[in-house]
């Protein structure tokens, strides 16, 4: 339980600082920027987006499954922007379009992927030497 509390801690971290970099790198989409949240504004929204991510998420994917299959997997990345932008709506202060949220969910998807590889290698060393 407590491993479990630590990855989602590291998860929530680098989610926020995901959102950050997203909207420093690809901006919100809108003419006038009206980013009025600071670091407590990206700590919510990815407090936010890694409830999302790890409660909604496995629905959203059984339920585009066709799609995904259609696609053989592109629609994931309409799915990780919809997680995205459904996070940035529900969190005051930070708004972007949908397609930039797209462009966003393929960026929180690597920096997921990195620490998940980082984290599953560090526990296989730990298992090694017990």
């Amino acid at each position: 339980m407590r491993q479990q509390f630590f990855v989602f801690l590291i998860r929530w971290l680098l989610n926020s600082f995901g959102l950050w970099l997203a909207v420093w790198l690809f901006g919100t989409g809108y003419a006038e920027e009206q980013l009025t949240a600071g670091i407590g504004g990206f700590l919510l929204a990815g407090l936010i987006f890694s409830v999302i991510n790890s409660l909604l998420r496995p629905f959203v994917i059984i339920l585009s499954l066709p799609a995904i299959l259609i696609t053989l997997g592109l629609f994931t990345f309409v799915v990780n922007g919809f997680m995205v932008y459904l996070s940035l709506k529900l969190a005051p202060g930070i708004q972007m379009t949908f397609w930039y949220s797209i462009l966003a969910g393929v960026l929180l998807s690597l920096i997921n992927y990195v620490v998940s590889s980082a984290l599953e290698l560090r526990y296989q060393s730990v298992q090694r030497e017990n």
